[in-house]
């Protein structure tokens, strides 16, 4: 297994792009190693990581996928992500213990999101872990973590993602969130409440009434553009 990590690693290295990391520094800061690798490319090494892995059971590849994570490296941690994320069987023996050691070196909205959407909302619906262990998550001081919480409820929603919709648990932790008027935190919510919006129109206008008060402006604004006019900036569109 370290093999393959170390081959990935080197596949990277080969399309490392100077411009790619000025780019990320730009658009999703970290602390992590970053390589530097365009999407395209980065899309070529996960098919080549995936075909090297084929044969792997359930387990080895999130062992696999822990040893990306443990990296330190951007990249590596974005494949990880998205292998789990693409194997359907390999998630469903995820276990508590694998979604916290996937859940290291998160300090950028990249990083974050795929992580909340692909495994943590994944297993939340799953029953993998429960509504308390998304709820720790809002508890933290660090806000890509109470980030976590918010985001990982568009994996209840969204039928690209699995979700069937799910009102009561959305609606739970979006109201621990109302207050919470940090940057991200505040762009999770307005992405949570406009995705609950698509499959419980009405839960959502009446969330609205019943929290303008406290919600931030920039929730309150861009949830309203989408339930009138289908998008949170207020352009209508396109039928």
């Amino acid at each position: 297994m370290k093999e393959i990590i170390q081959n990935t690693i080197n596949s990277l290295e080969k399309f490392k792009d100077l411009k790619r990391i000025e780019f990320n520094k730009r658009t999703c800061p970290t602390a992590m190693k970053v390589i530097g690798v365009t999407v395209p490319n980065l899309t070529i090494v996960f098919k080549e990581l995936k075909q090297q892995i084929k044969p792997f059971s359930a387990k080895e590849k999130i062992k696999i996928a822990i040893g990306l994570v443990e990296t330190g490296i951007h990249e590596c941690q974005g494949l990880a992500y998205w292998l789990l994320g693409e194997d359907k069987d390999s998630l469903k023996f995820l276990t508590k213990k694998d979604i916290d050691m996937l859940g290291k070196n998160l300090d950028n909205w990249g990083s974050v999101d795929s992580y909340s959407i692909l495994l943590v909302g994944y297993a939340w619906r799953a029953g993998i872990i429960n509504t308390s262990r998304i709820k720790q998550y809002l508890s933290s001081e660090d806000y890509w973590q109470r980030r976590i919480a918010v985001v990982a409820t568009v994996s209840l929603n969204k039928k690209a993602h699995g979700g069937t919709g799910d009102t009561k648990r959305t609606l739970e932790i979006c109201q621990l969130a109302v207050d919470d008027h940090q940057n991200m935190v505040v762009k999770a919510l307005s992405w949570a409440l406009r995705e609950l919006a698509k499959v419980d129109r009405e839960s959502v206008v009446d969330f609205m009434k019943q929290n303008k008060e406290k919600l931030h402006s920039k929730v309150i604004r861009e949830v309203n553009n989408k339930l009138k006019f289908g998008t949170k900036n207020g352009k209508r569109q396109n039928t």
